[in-house]
């Protein structure tokens, strides 16, 4: 079975404050995050595995590090959020479904394991931690069933946070992709997923990754605490 994976990296990563785009910021392994999070996922899930990135600020320098994967290129990426990047990139992919991660997630490699059967299931899924709420993440609550309701910034009694690493199954993938059309072009992805729930009855799974370290860099504080579990 060949997995689609899209990693969404044409962000400007302002808040890290890096000369270069934020997946290409390198790691005490000696990989970058974007390298690393590709041999990772080649690793556990073969050659089989195809990757794209989407990239937009400075995406010279992304092409020339990453020569062996595939990419969409956001033309407006100064301009729109995670919404419209994930939607150029479902609209191009072949048919299957798509596993998404943010181009800054560091992650522990036992992920891939844990979300493997979901995907070989064809099961939409959000990967989660639900040991952490904090105010800034992105947040779920569940419906009476067990499937997310709410996933947003802005959620209210959040029972954890969403990690940046996602499963669109084949057949939600046409529900999802006109949603993304639809949300505005300072949306996160997150409001896609919200709208095909509430329009489209998108039964979307909280697949709980706690128990292994996922860290999404955002700031020095995070690289740190990536770095730390990486050399570990």
């Amino acid at each position: 079975m060949t997995i689609q994976v899209v990693i969404l990296a044409a962000g400007l990563g302002t808040r890290l404050g890096k000369p270069h785009p934020k997946p290409l910021t390198p790691l005490t392994s000696g990989e970058s995050i974007m390298r690393r999070a590709v041999n990772l996922l080649r690793a556990s899930y073969g050659d089989e595995v195809r990757v794209t990135a989407v990239v937009g600020f400075k995406l010279d320098l992304v092409i020339e590090a990453m020569p062996d994967i595939s990419f969409v290129y956001n033309e407006v990426y100064d301009s729109t959020n995670t919404s419209k990047s994930l939607l150029k990139a479902l609209t191009l992919s072949a048919p299957g479904g798509v596993l998404w991660l943010n181009g800054d997630v560091v992650f522990d490699p036992r992920v891939l394991g844990l979300i493997h059967d979901k995907i070989e299931a064809g099961k939409s899924f959000v990967a989660v931690n639900t040991e952490s709420v904090a105010e800034e993440e992105v947040k779920y609550t569940l419906d009476e069933t067990g499937y997310i309701l709410g996933l947003s910034k802005t959620v209210v009694d959040g029972l954890g946070e969403a990690v940046g690493i996602n499963y669109i199954a084949d057949g939600d993938k046409a529900a999802l992709v006109a949603r993304l059309d639809e949300a505005d072009d300072q949306d996160y992805f997150e409001r896609g997923l919200e709208l095909a729930i509430e329009k489209d009855g998108l039964r979307l799974e909280a697949v709980d990754i706690s128990q292994f370290q996922v860290v999404e860099v955002d700031f020095d504080d995070d690289l740190t605490r990536a770095n730390a579990f990486v050399q570990g």
